[in-house]
């Protein structure tokens, strides 16, 4: 299913761009994009899974957002002199298309698709923040719900399992700034609850009971 930045602007607009861009392979776990390196570029990634990951002061890396095939990163630094204000963190195997931007906004114009972008980048401005800030009212079940629904959604069609959520415990609970324990007992309990699979994989077996959970659960 298309989705993001893609489905925003259409196939035409999309395989326009894809066209004038250079492919680049990433394997899991490879930084795409590096905080404070120089901007001027845009990735499209044409499948896979990424993960935003900002820098503040000399703190960890904190997650910001999740993004899939279709969308854009590095959207934010259109000015070659500025520098990445967060790096990107392939999840899977990813491929993505290079473009320079003055290319990429030409191309827009001649499409006529300037305000689609100016859309996108308004969408994506509220992810500019740290995903714990984000969910910070919500329960940790609720905070746990929604990060495995997003990351499940992201994923390509042609996934071998789209249900495995491929983040270590450690990952998850450093994103919910969740002491590595409450995500361990979280995960069990939604596992007794059959909501998650049995196993050493952490694998989504009932989208419609995490869905309930992620907008219904008491603090």
């Amino acid at each position: 299913m298309t989705k993001g930045f893609r489905l925003l602007v259409g196939e035409r607009v999309w395989q326009a761009l894809r066209a004038e861009s250079t492919q680049h392979v990433f394997r899991a776990g490879a930084t795409m994009l590096r905080q404070g390196d120089p901007g001027g570029y845009v990735l499209m990634l044409t499948s896979g899974r990424v993960r935003v990951m900002a820098r503040q002061n000399d703190r960890p890396d904190l997650l910001v957002a999740l993004r899939g095939s279709g969308d854009l990163v590095g959207e934010l630094t259109a000015d070659p002199t500025g520098v990445r204000t967060a790096s990107v963190v392939a999840i899977d195997h990813c491929t993505a298309g290079r473009l320079p931007f003055p290319a990429f906004r030409r191309i827009l114009a001649a499409h006529d698709r300037q305000e689609a972008f100016t859309d996108y980048m308004v969408s994506k401005l509220s992810q500019t923040v740290p995903f714990h800030v984000q969910l910070a009212q919500f329960s940790p079940t609720q905070r746990l719900a929604r990060l495995l629904l997003e990351i499940v959604a992201l994923a390509d069609p042609g996934t071998a399992d789209p249900s495995r959520v491929p983040l270590p415990q450690e990952t998850i609970a450093h994103a919910l700034h969740l002491s590595r324990s409450t995500v361990a007992k979280e995960i069990a309990a939604l596992r007794v609850e059959g909501v998650l699979a049995p196993g050493p994989r952490l694998r989504v077996l009932d989208r419609r009971q995490l869905a309930i959970l992620a907008v219904d659960h008491p603090l």
